[in-house]
């Protein structure tokens, strides 16, 4: 399911990056695409703001076909106070663009990638036999946390799992 994971989070990440090149955030004294993936990064106190948090919640694994089929949860968390420059009056406005933004990345065409595998050993992923899948996002309600306007969408990756993952 790692392969899975790791696939996914290189295709949302380089989708959104393209949408908006400057969706970024400084992680760790690195600047990056505005996508990160909460169990891979150190534990802080407080969330990024203006940055796509994935996190998986839920894992089935369906066993009665010829290669097992993983269904996994990925929850994408996202939030802003607006921009600086505008008070930060602007908010429901930016949370509507990252809403665009996320709907865009996972709706494009196609809906789907082929798995890789990426080991911390090699500078390039090796490909697999399947393919990753996913339904488009279930967008929750608008939550409000102080200045902060927070959304999470939902998602169902799909992944075959094949022999030795």
């Amino acid at each position: 399911m790692i392969s899975a994971k790791d696939t996914f989070y290189l295709v949302l990440r380089n989708r959104i990056a393209a949408l908006n090149p400057a969706r970024t955030m400084g992680l760790r004294g690195v600047t990056r695409p505005g996508v990160l993936v909460e169990e891979n990064e150190l534990a802080t106190a407080e969330a990024l703001p203006d940055v796509f948090r994935l996190r998986w919640t839920a894992v089935k694994l369906d066993t009665q076909g010829s290669m097992p089929l993983a269904t996994m949860t990925c929850e994408i968390r996202y939030a802003t106070a607006g921009n600086a420059g505008n008070g930060g009056m602007d908010r429901g406005r930016v949370l509507a663009q990252m809403d665009a933004e996320l709907r865009a990345a996972l709706s494009t065409t196609p809906q789907h990638a082929p798995k890789q595998r990426y080991t911390a050993n090699s500078t390039q992923p090796t490909a697999m036999a399947t393919n990753i899948f996913w339904s488009d996002a279930v967008f929750g309600a608008t939550a409000t946390d102080a200045e902060r306007l927070e959304r999470t969408a939902t998602v169902q990756v799909y992944s075959y799992e094949e022999a030795g993952e």
